[in-house]
Order: structure tokens, then sequence, then C-alpha cells
């Protein structure tokens, strides 16, 4: 046995290039230290920790043998990226992860020159890798391109349609597929690893050249049979038949947590293959965390923790989550019309459709990840009378924009969509926040849009989407609990383009749309102390607008601040273009409207984002003095 040094050997390594002066019979040691720098990390942190620990090897092993990042390296999602940071220069950094002026939860190129692609939703990485291999081919510049891809993922139509273009290209691609959940093969031994490497080993890549070589003697339609009888006689005892159809030279199942796997089937493909190579791999997510490895959803994400228990630090909530009042209303309404079904993607826990689930499961449909299938599969179900309620969350639900366009709008078919995750959503950060959903769906002829300024509103909007039969209609609320308020024991079915007066005044009006309402009733709080009597409104439609209330707010108030936790183009845009066609905007009226940043705002607390973005109870009263003129005082009057 070797003596081992004093220090870790994790120690050694700063950056990728580093692990190649690591001898191969130290790689699990590495791995043991990597994972447990990992551990401790998330334990301060939070984060998605079940995805990293899963592959710890595969990560290594990828660095050791390939040049990162001359080499693109690219993870799909990102949830599994945290070892890669720790690997390539941000070791020192790692506890800063998810927090403000920290490092991302997902991989991003402004981050390092090794997360060559960023990543955060999911089923991106073989499309993205592709367009790297041929941009190398193009310029010349000789480049393995990795694309690292999950079993969850490959149910996304983009991943098929990159695999078809990759082989129909015929492009030098290596793609990973990191099956951690045993959904396609069983678990694997010495037997398929020594067929994985003999597989990926020069004979056989040699005899696939060999068949395409003979091409320009003997014409396609032998290339193409000598070919396929080499891929089918050996799919036969490895398996693949669906990857070598879509163009792939299919290795595996390999045991991803074996370097005596790992390390000489990577290099085998490094050094032998010429076209679209997919190499299948088994990993535990969770692996060597006990707590991890026994928890149902493997750690998936977690918040600060105990590291010897395992035990999450989790708040007393002091309210029930959105998420969990949009469930149970759901589950309340389904039982008054049976022809209400939920529909989502393989969000059921995030969207608390687990609950609807266990109370109605043959009327509940997880379809994977794959928002385009849920859209159009509601639209299909709504097309037969039934009451789909698609629970999307705001980010997603932007990957199937033309299916909600023309599968569902257009054809004014009755889909529900209950969006969850509006507005900032904290340590995820931009690619998560629930941004831009009141912009892309307001701008849809026929498309009623909602947004819940509390639990209680939200609960009325359920059975508002559950009674409506028009047409499209979505209703958004934010992450997180809610504000405590009174719920009422079943939702009231509202006005459609109806808002609401909180509170009446005489000079200003503050309307908000969606859960910056509160703020909004605080800052009235701080207005009337200054002598400026405010009018809050809670509009509850952006679509259609209640133009009755608005041309009230603007004939009878010198100013009105329109509020709403979204982008640019959407509540604020629709009011003020009203007013301009209405010519209300020629009287004199100060009209501000407060919205998100037109950035992507990077993660941080949500209070901290809000407050940054002017849409706290500061930010709303400092718009309205800055309508006035009077900003100097503002100071003074919260003093």
């Amino acid at each position: 046995m070797t003596d081992r040094p004093e220090t870790p050997l994790l120690d050694r390594v700063q950056f990728p290039a580093d692990l190649k002066e690591i001898d191969d019979r130290d790689m699990r040691q590495i791995a043991a230290e990597l994972r447990a720098e990992m551990v401790d990390a998330v334990s301060i942190t939070g984060g998605h920790l079940g995805a990293g620990l899963g592959v710890v090897e595969l990560t290594l092993a990828i660095h050791k043998v390939f040049d990162t990042p001359h080499d693109r390296l690219i993870f799909d999602v990102g949830h599994q990226c945290y070892p890669h940071k720790i690997l390539t220069g941000r070791r020192d950094q790692i506890r800063t992860l998810r927090q403000e002026d920290g490092l991302s939860g997902f991989t991003k190129r402004a981050e390092s020159e090794y997360d060559p692609f960023g990543a955060a939703h999911s089923s991106t990485s073989i499309s993205a890798g592709l367009g790297m291999a041929v941009a190398g081919e193009m310029t010349d510049t000789p480049r393995n391109v990795v694309a690292v891809i999950g079993d969850g993922a490959m149910s996304a139509g983009m991943a098929y349609e990159a695999l078809n273009n990759a082989g129909a290209l015929d492009a030098r691609l290596i793609v990973i597929l990191n099956d951690n959940d045993m959904s396609i093969a069983p678990p694997t031994g010495a037997m398929s690893a020594y067929l994985a490497r003999l597989a990926s080993g020069r004979t056989y890549m040699g005899m696939r050249e060999f068949g395409k070589k003979l091409t320009a003697y003997l014409g396609k339609t032998v290339d193409r049979a000598i070919t396929r009888a080499v891929e089918h006689a050996r799919g036969y005892v490895t398996g693949g038949t669906l990857f070598e159809e879509l163009g792939f030279y299919h290795i595996g199942p390999i045991d991803g947590h074996s370097f005596d796997h790992l390390l000489p089937v990577l290099r085998n493909v490094r050094d032998n293959s010429q076209g679209p190579v997919l190499i299948h791999v088994v990993t535990q997510k969770g692996k060597g965390y006990p707590p991890a490895e026994a928890a149902a959803d493997k750690y998936h994400g977690v918040s600060k923790f105990d590291v010897i228990t395992g035990t999450q630090a989790k708040a007393t909530p002091n309210a029930p989550s959105y998420t969990r009042v949009f469930a149970e209303s759901l589950v309340q309404e389904a039982g008054h019309d049976d022809k209400i079904v939920a529909v989502t993607a393989a969000m059921p826990d995030g969207t608390g459709l687990n609950l609807f689930n266990e109370a109605y499961p043959e009327r509940c449909f997880d379809v994977g990840i794959a928002e385009q299938h849920a859209v159009t599969f509601a639209a299909g179900m709504a097309s037969e009378g039934l009451k789909p309620f698609a629970a999307i969350y705001s980010t997603f639900l932007q990957r199937a924009y033309d299916q909600v366009v023309h599968d569902v709008a257009i054809q004014g078919l009755p889909v529900r969509f209950p969006i969850d995750r509006a507005g900032f959503v904290g340590a995820d950060g931009p690619t998560h926040a629930g941004s831009f959903d009141t912009t892309y769906l307001a701008t849809l002829p026929g498309f009623t849009v909602m947004a819940a300024a509390d639990e209680a509103e939200l609960k009325h909007m359920v059975r508002t989407a559950a009674a409506y039969d028009e047409g499209p209609i979505s209703f958004r609320y934010p992450r997180g609990e809610g504000a405590g308020v009174d719920l009422p024991e079943r939702g009231a079915i509202l006005e459609i383009g109806k808002g609401r007066i909180v509170k009446e005044g005489s000079k200003i009006a503050l309307l908000s749309f969606g859960n910056r309402l509160a703020d909004c009733q605080f800052a009235a709080e701080d207005l009337d102390a200054a002598g400026l009597s405010t009018t809050v409104a809670d509009a509850r439609f952006a679509k259609p607008l209640d133009t009755e209330l608005i041309r009230q707010l603007a004939r009878h108030h010198e100013v009105l601040v329109t509020v709403e936790e979204g982008a640019i183009g959407g509540f604020g845009s629709h009011v003020i273009q009203y007013l301009s066609y209405q010519g209300l905007l020629d009287s004199g009226l100060r009209v501000r409207s407060l919205f998100m940043p037109d950035i992507f705002m990077d993660q941080a607390k949500p209070d901290a984002m809000v407050a940054r973005a002017g849409l706290d109870r500061k930010g709303i009263v400092d718009a309205v003095f800055r309508a006035l003129g009077a900003s100097d005082i503002l100071s003074s009057t919260q003093a």
C-alpha cells in the first residue's frame, strides 16, 4: 500500500489539470473527500444535494480524462454541478452557493471558463453540445464535447430532437446518460462493465468504421446492412438499440461509481470515437451520505441541515404556503366536479399536485419533463369537455409558449393554468424567477389572466377557474408562505375582469396586481401620515382589465401607481396603454408603473430582491414622491 500524504488529496486539486497527477488508485479517496466537502458546504447554504452526490465519481473521471476547459463539459439542468465547481477553482467560494453575491446554484458562463454553457432548465445539454461540436469542426478547433444528461431530462422531446440531429450529422459528440433512478436499466455488474470496455475499444469501433468505408465501393445499402449487423449484434448483449437507431454508438450500462469502469471507458471513447457516442452510466442519487440515500427524494433540494443527523433546519411556518392552499383548494373543487383533472410536468410535489394525486389518482397525470406535451395534452382533454388544470411553474411554462398560443389560445380551449413561483424566487436566481408570465399571456387574445393578492384570493381564483369555460385562464401566485389571512370555507366565483377597492383615498391611487398588495397597504399608511390620502386597489385581472375601476382611479386622483412583481410589458403596460387610448393621460394625471427591473437579477433573499426592485413599502412610497416631485421629503416622512 502506498503511503498517504498528511494533507487531504483534494487539497492538491485546485483545477482539473491537477487530477492528471493523481494516481488512478487514489481516485476513490479524492471522491470521498470531495463528497464530504460538498455535504459540509450544502449543510451551510442549502441547495441541491442529492444530484451532486450521485455524480462525484463521474465528475472526477471526466475532468481527469478530458482536457477541460478546452474540452467542453456541459451539465444538463445544473443541479449536479457542485462537485464540478469545487474542482474548477471555486472551492474557496463553495460556501457562498445560492447566496447574494455568491456562486450560482447552476452552471453559469459569467462565473467560470469551466462553465461553457449556462443551465438550470432541463434537456438542453445535448443541443448545446452539438452546437459546440459543429462549431469546433467548422473552426478547425479539435476538441471533445461531453454532455451529461439525466434519465429524467431524457423524457423531454428536445433531448431526442438533439440526438436525432447529432446522429444525422455524425458529429463528434459524447453524451453521458446519467441514470440515477434505475428507470432505464437494471443494476450493472462486472460483466456489463467488461462488455462496455470491449465495446468502447478500438476493435468494435474499427468494425463500425470499416462498414462505413465500404460505402465508396459497395454503395449505401451494403454499408447500412453491415453497420447495422455489427450494431445489432453488439446491442444484443449490451442493449442500446434505440440510441443506435438515432445514429449513436451506445456503450453501457456501466457503474457510475466505479473508477475501474469509468476511466477506461472514457479513455477509450476519447481516443477512438469519431461520431456521436452515448455512454449509459448508472448512479445512485445521494450516494455516500446515508441520510440522503435513505430519503425518498434522495435529498434533491434541501435547506440548511445538520451534517451528522441530516435534520433540516426548517422554520415553523406561520401560515400555509401558497402551493398548499392551491392544492387543497383544487382537491376541494374536484370533490364538487368530476370533470376536473390535473396535469404536472414532473413536479407533483413542487406544484402541490401530490395532494391531488392522493385524493384522485385516476385524475392526476404526471407527464414527465415535457411542458410542451403537458400543455397540448391538457388542450386535448379540454376539447373533450374535461377541465384540466395544467400546474406549471412560471419559468417552465415559458418552454411551452407555442403550445399555449397555438394549441390552447387560438382554439379558445378552457385550459386552466395555475402558475406557481410567480415573481422572485430567491436562491434559485434568474433562471427560475417567474418574471414573464403576465407579459407573455396577457398579450394573447381571449386569455383571462389573474393574480392572487393573498391566500384567500387564491382560493377564489381556483374556484373561478374551475367554473370558467369560455377560454383559457391563468392565475399566478408566489413561492413560499402566505400572509396568514383568514381563509374562506370555499372560494367564491369572481366576476371576470373586475377588481376591488381595498382602501379609499382621494389623492394617490395604488393599483396592485398580485402579491404586492400588502406592501401597497403599508405604503398607504406612510402616505396617509404624510397628508397624502391614498386609495389602494387590487386589480385581480390583467386581462380583461377592469376599465371602469381604472377610469375611476384616473379621474379622482393626482397620481396613479401600478405595482406588480413581473417584467416590463405586463399589467402596468396594459393599464398605461388603456389610459392613453382613452385620453386619460391628457388631464395631468401622473402615472408610474412599478415592475421587476429590466435585468436578470442574481440570487439573493426574496425580500432583498423585492427591495432592490423598488417593489416594497419604501419603494412604492418613494415612487409616489418622485411622481409628485417631492422626493426630498421622503426621508423626513419615514423618520
